[in-house]
């Protein structure tokens, strides 16, 4: 008899992280605390989803990138979207990140194959999906031998204090 599982990473959020503007340096946006991965938790095999949503609004037509880090956005990108041309005058437009891989190996040079949507707005009732990774599907390297934080990460391609980003809700599954 083989045993499964599926476990929901904490924190369970109850408010949205803090608004990101004024910037065009990558940041972590998720609310806080970042969920956590210890050592050895990810095994050859393991499924690991994230999925995130928000809002964001602009002034003119500045790019936007939104990505799922492995130890935050000073670690490894598992997914990202390339700069999108934000529709010019969104104001609290909704977006949705999605996120699925499987651990392939495991130690220092450990690695994850995984695949992913992001639906950019391109008005307060429509958008467009994007196939993530937006070329052919890739493999990641990850340490899984030490403890890491999951974040969810955007860059504005322009700093303006109208270009603002919130992530209202994240959440993180393992199962085998």
């Amino acid at each position: 008899m083989k045993l499964t599982f599926e476990q929901h990473l904490e924190p369970y959020y109850d408010a949205a992280g803090t608004a990101y503007a004024s910037s065009t340096t990558i940041t972590d946006v998720n609310p806080t605390p970042n969920p956590q991965l210890y050592a050895g938790q990810l095994r050859k095999g393991t499924m690991i989803e994230m999925h995130a949503y928000g809002t964001f609004s602009n002034t003119g037509t500045p790019t936007l990138i939104l990505g799922f880090y492995y130890g935050a956005v000073a670690g490894t990108a598992l997914v990202a979207s390339s700069a999108v041309t934000t529709t010019t005058a969104a104001t609290n437009w909704a977006w949705v990140l999605h996120y699925e891989g499987q651990v392939r190996s495991e130690g220092a040079t450990g690695t994850i194959m995984g695949h992913g949507v992001v639906e950019f707005p391109t008005s307060l009732t429509a958008f467009t999906p994007r196939r993530l990774p937006e070329t052919a599907l890739a493999t990641v390297t990850i340490d899984t031998t030490v403890a890491k934080a999951l974040t969810v990460g955007a860059t504005w391609g322009s700093n303006s204090a109208s270009n603002t980003l919130t992530c209202h809700g994240f959440r993180v599954s393992l199962r085998n």
